[in-house]
């Protein structure tokens, strides 16, 4: 029952507090999750690329393996996934009538113009901490290759309108024939 509740306590903070999306909660999240001892840095590597292969917001997937992980049941994966469900629902569920009433006071376009930099920053931090040695090997010759398959696919997706899902699908055939 402990750990339902320290699971709760741990999506109630990353819902409330996870503004950007799923990639600016990462940082969050590892810090709840592995920061508490419940997965190692390479368990949390692990669910976040099956997190980002699944359909659906990376934030609610990763939930709902966490959940299964840390209680190793499925009512942990619906209870982690409805907690950091939850408060965004009826924050927005408050929030939208109030917004669309002062959509164009300046306090409030200044709130969001102060937002936006903060999402940015996070989502970056989400970047820099994927940037580690389960991702991109302990050897300095795997360290290399995977820095060149993630600058290419970085180049790829940014400067050509090749489809994100045919990146992937490559970097996958290229990790598999060259690892």
């Amino acid at each position: 029952m402990e750990t339902y509740i320290r699971l709760i306590w741990a999506y109630l903070k990353i819902g409330l507090f996870g503004f950007g999306g799923g990639y600016a909660m990462l940082s969050l999240i590892e810090r709840e999750v592995v920061g508490s001892g419940w997965l190692t840095s390479q368990m949390f590597t692990d669910i976040v690329a099956i997190s980002q292969m699944t359909p659906g917001p990376i934030g609610i997937n990763s939930a709902t393996y966490i959940g299964y992980v840390v209680t190793g049941s499925v009512w942990g994966s619906i209870v982690a996934t409805f907690t950091v469900v939850l408060p965004p629902f009826l924050l927005v569920l408050f929030a939208s009538h109030w917004i669309a009433r002062h959509k164009d006071s300046p306090a409030l376009k200044a709130a969001f113009t102060g937002l936006r930099p903060v999402v940015v920053g996070l989502i970056a931090s989400a970047a820099l901490l994927l940037m580690n040695s389960e991702n991109f090997g302990y050897e300095t010759t795997h360290r290399v290759l995977s820095c060149i398959i993630c600058i290419a696919s970085f180049c790829i997706v940014y400067f050509t309108r090749i489809h994100p899902i045919l990146v992937i699908i490559a970097a996958g055939l290229t990790g598999y024939l060259v690892f």
